[in-house]
């Protein structure tokens, strides 16, 4: 659906996105520019906040895909030609993992200004469910668990996620399959506290 997504949507709406996020960025990063000195700085084609605001904006949008992401940056946000090509920009992006981690848990902090929470949870399946009692991988993380939306057995993971009303994700926790929800749920929504947490009868 990512490969497709600029004939759906509004160019002047992700560029207005990105114009925001970017902001919000330049004035982060100066809590932290001292961890990002680096001698070639006067080189580099993009500045730190144009490369963190853009991977911040693809995950955003859902793009999961590199290829994808990267093709649409250049057809929509920088027609010009002048964004870094997509092994180098891929490059930047691990340079900077620190700093998109640290902005985008600062980004998270803002959900607290939301009207609501939802907490949810969903299952991470590691193998089919007919071998799932023979299956030795993962055995010290993983185990077997039931899908109630599914109605069914599985041997895997689950992620528990706490979002905004705006589905922007404030906190998450991975567990076991077996790890009940309500257990879950207090690590998650202590990352990031919001007042207001709604869930379905799972958190009960």
């Amino acid at each position: 659906m990512q490969e497709h997504f600029h004939f759906t949507t509004d160019r002047a709406k992700i560029q207005k996105q990105y114009a925001a996020i970017f902001f919000f960025v330049s004035a982060q990063l100066s809590s932290i520019q001292m961890y990002l000195q680096r001698r070639n700085r006067h080189l580099v084609k993009q500045e730190d906040a144009v490369v963190i605001a853009i991977h911040i904006l693809g995950k955003l949008l859902g793009f999961t895909s590199e290829r994808a992401w990267h093709r649409f940056v250049t057809g929509n946000l920088f027609t010009n030609g002048s964004f870094l090509e997509r092994s180098r920009y891929n490059r930047r992006c691990r340079a900077l993992r620190f700093a998109i981690k640290w902005i985008r848990h600062e980004l998270a902090k803002r959900g607290q200004h939301h009207a609501y929470a939802v907490v949810d949870s969903l299952p991470l399946p590691l193998c089919h469910t007919a071998r799932m009692h023979r299956v030795k991988r993962f055995q010290e993380i993983a185990d077997i668990g039931y899908c109630a939306s599914k109605k069914q057995w599985y041997y895997g993971l689950k992620l528990h996620l706490q979002v905004t009303d705006q589905g922007l994700p404030m906190g998450y926790v991975v567990t076991e399959a077996s790890c009940h929800d309500r257990i879950a749920a207090e690590s998650v929504m202590t990352q990031i506290p919001h007042p207001y947490n709604f869930g379905d009868k799972g958190f009960h």
